[in-house]
């Protein structure tokens, strides 16, 4: 029941949004400049200071290989013959993961995701030692350091267990400093190169003109249904930061391919705005849903002036074993959230609903994308 009022709320905000043009999105909501992008890190390190849940040193191997290397470079000897000997609990292996955003200078500080590599139970209360974070280039370009936040926990003993979230992966708020930044290059040939992040013919189409529209023609060209090339204007040559500010705010009226998403596992029926049936007939199990289009002509008088007005109608009826029967009527076209209505009204189920939108698109009367995950 709580799954059926849900989908007819959302088949009901589907069906105000039918009736609604595409509405205007700004530029830095559609693209980005190419070349401006973040950088992953990754680096290896040991969490240290845990309450008796770090790494079993006889089934990690890596943790006690770099705890051994850790205390020699710390000027501790230690003799390689009798590593095995180095018996800690309170010691985890981990790997921590960090973005570089675009611009980042040295001294600024990033936010950091540390995850556990061994057998750890947890790393509550743990201090992450200091770990360099590299590049896919090998280089390194920050340093991560300091106490993890996890917002979990975990007790218990060889009879029971007490869990609470997932406490094996912890962040550190701006706990790596950049060392070095990546430098980025703009307008370097006179030029910029927007990337839109849901490739489309209409919406590069539409882009490029908004750009037109406000620095003159043949700034911008759709180079492709991805890219928009856009020349900087003689007036901004020298003010390029303002040029692109200027260029990120322009409205455009973004366009995408209407969409069906449906998953099986958990139910999930996500329909998108522009999505439309032809005339189909469905029956599935004890459901009968039936669509017609019917046309209403008016005439003038022989004598009268006027013209002929052609109003379409569109029937939408749902009969289940008693005859139970559900009717809507459409003055253009038939949308999914309108079937979906109709059938949750008599008790479709979600498997129900998926197997029924399949076998629309396989007939060939639904007219956008079906995508199953």
């Amino acid at each position: 029941m709580k799954f059926r009022i849900t989908l007819i709320i959302f088949a009901g905000f589907f069906l105000l949004l039918a009736g609604i043009n595409a509405e205007a999105a700004r530029v830095k909501d559609l693209a980005q400049l190419h070349g401006v992008r973040n950088n992953q890190l990754l680096g290896y390190g040991l969490v240290s200071g845990l309450n008796g849940t770090g790494d079993d040193m006889k089934k990690s191997v890596f943790t006690l290989q770099a705890i051994y290397n850790m205390m020699t470079r710390q000027g501790i000897t230690i003799n390689p013959d009798n590593i095995n000997d180095i018996k800690v609990k309170n010691v985890a292996a981990v790997m921590v993961t960090a973005s570089l955003p675009p611009f980042a200078k040295s001294g600024s500080t990033l936010d950091i995701q540390v995850s556990s590599m061994g057998d750890s139970k947890s790393l509550a209360g743990g201090t992450l030692l200091m770990t360099p974070l590299v590049g896919p280039d090998g280089n390194v370009y920050a340093v991560a350091q300091g106490p993890l936040t996890l917002g979990a926990f975990s007790f218990g003993g060889k009879a029971a267990e007490v869990q609470k979230n997932h406490p094996t992966v912890g962040r550190i708020a701006g706990g790596a400093i950049i060392e070095r930044s990546i430098p980025v290059t703009l307008g370097g040939d006179g030029t910029l190169q927007y990337q839109i992040r849901d490739a489309d013919f209409t919406t590069a189409s539409n882009m490029a003109e908004s750009i037109n529209n406000s620095f003159g023609p043949n700034t911008a060209f759709p180079d492709s249904p991805g890219t928009i090339k856009v020349t900087i204007p003689k007036a901004y040559k020298d003010k390029l930061i303002d040029f692109i500010a200027a260029v990120e705010v322009l409205d455009v009226n973004a366009d995408t391919t209407a969409k069906v998403v449906v998953n099986e596992r958990t139910g999930t029926i996500v329909m998108g705005k522009d999505i439309r049936l032809s005339t189909v007939a469905v029956s599935h199990g004890n459901l009968s849903l039936i669509i017609r289009d019917d046309y209403n002509v008016s005439q003038p008088n022989p004598l009268g002036e006027g013209e002929t007005v052609v109003t379409p109608q569109t029937n939408i009826s749902v009969i289940e074993e008693d005859g139970q029967l559900v009717l809507l009527d459409m003055e253009k076209g038939v949308s999914i959230g309108e079937i979906a209505t109709a059938l949750n009204a008599i008790g479709a189920t979600p498997r129900d609903l998926i197997a029924i939108f399949q076998a629309i698109k396989a007939s060939g009367s639904l007219y956008g994308e079906l995508i199953i995950l």
